[in-house]
């Protein structure tokens, strides 16, 4: 799974588990995988697991208890969303479609009051 990509593996191994996150894998157990479970999909050593892990952490995105694992927080998958791009544009197409319409509302409003 790790390329030579001139991204650092845990950073692509985070960015991976980070997209996971916001297409809400985890959110039935909300639950990463273990050390040992991101080892053998991303064929990684635990030192790289960690540190992908340890980028989630301070991304706000889980938070990990030694000898039980790492947890997503309440608002992991909107934060994984908004780290990525896509995700932000996404976001961001939708909240100007709602604008859309709620001018159109404030519009026909305003026609119904100059016309009275």
């Amino acid at each position: 799974m790790v390329e030579w990509t001139g991204k650092f593996a845990y950073q692509q191994v985070a960015d991976d588990l980070r997209r996971r996150i916001a297409d809400g894998e985890f959110t039935e157990t909300g639950q990463l995988p273990s050390l040992a479970q991101i080892q053998k999909r991303y064929e990684v050593t635990v030192t790289v697991a960690r540190a992908a892990i340890r980028q989630l952490t301070t991304d706000g995105l889980a938070v990990s208890h030694q000898g039980k694992g790492a947890f997503l927080t309440p608002d992991a998958g909107r934060a994984a969303t908004l780290a990525d791009p896509v995700g932000i544009v996404t976001e961001l197409r939708e909240e100007v479609e709602k604008l859309r319409t709620e001018v159109g509302e404030l519009r026909q409003r305003v026609a119904t009051l100059e016309g009275s």
